[in-house]
């Protein structure tokens, strides 16, 4: 199902930083786009076959964005029962409240993130994956350099609380293609994305300038990708 680059990349990053062991609890953030999906199939792909025993559960922070279009039915959840019929626990939640007047993506992100931290110590998992993939770190990058003047992105594994919660990104090596292409061959679909935001967000602006990037110059993702392993220290201010 997965082609063997493919596979290879994702089993890399998962070497690389030690991100699953023995007896872990693994919470799987699942928001509704293809990343978290893809990650969510995966993980429980990976149970049947992995050198190590883990326990994975689903969940999804609902942010009431579909209440005006489907009432009755959160579509997320819709996917997640579907994907339970493998053995995949789930679990929905409904988000914190917040001011209409100040939703922005930084204040739902940390927000979320809070909600999930706070989830992961009820639910006794002491790792929290997310679906983020090399284009994410990447936009990330430049998004701090642009944004918050700082040289930083998301890292595939990162310790939080004294070690007591870790959160991963087992996708980090592999690129948002690749994922869609993993979408098409297993079956998942997106569930279309409501936020109101959508269309004009900074991490959007950042992308197109990134496409024209890598249109303009060929490798240019490899490199860029590959610069964030090599920091030369002695020749930065």
């Amino acid at each position: 199902m997965i082609s063997s680059q493919t596979n290879k990349r994702i089993g890399q990053a998962m070497c690389d930083y030690s991100m699953l062991n023995d007896g872990d609890r693994v919470l799987v953030a699942v928001s509704g786009g293809i990343d978290s999906l893809v990650l969510a199939w995966l993980l429980e792909y990976w149970l049947k076959k992995a050198p190590v025993h883990y326990e994975l559960c689903a969940v999804h922070i609902d942010m009431d964005l579909w209440t005006k279009e489907m009432p009755d039915a959160n579509p997320v959840e819709q996917v997640l029962k579907e994907m339970q019929k493998t053995g995949l626990p789930l679990q929905v939640e409904k988000s914190l409240p917040i001011d209409e007047t100040e939703r922005n993506c930084y204040s739902c992100s940390k927000l979320r993130r809070k909600q999930l931290f706070d989830l992961a110590r009820k639910l006794e998992c002491n790792i929290i994956a997310f679906g983020h993939h090399k284009d994410d770190l990447l936009e990330t990058l430049f998004m701090n350099m642009f944004y918050s003047g700082n040289i930083s992105t998301m890292v595939p594994k990162q310790e939080l609380f004294s070690g007591r919660l870790t959160v991963i990104r087992p996708l980090a090596y592999i690129d948002k293609q690749e994922v869609q292409t993993i979408a098409k061959k297993v079956g998942l679909q997106a569930v279309s994305n409501l936020c109101p935001l959508a269309g004009s967000t900074r991490r959007e602006h950042v992308q197109s300038m990134l496409k024209d990037i890598y249109r303009q110059i060929p490798g240019a993702k490899e490199s860029l990708f590959a610069s964030m392993k090599n920091v030369r220290k002695g020749y930065m201010l």
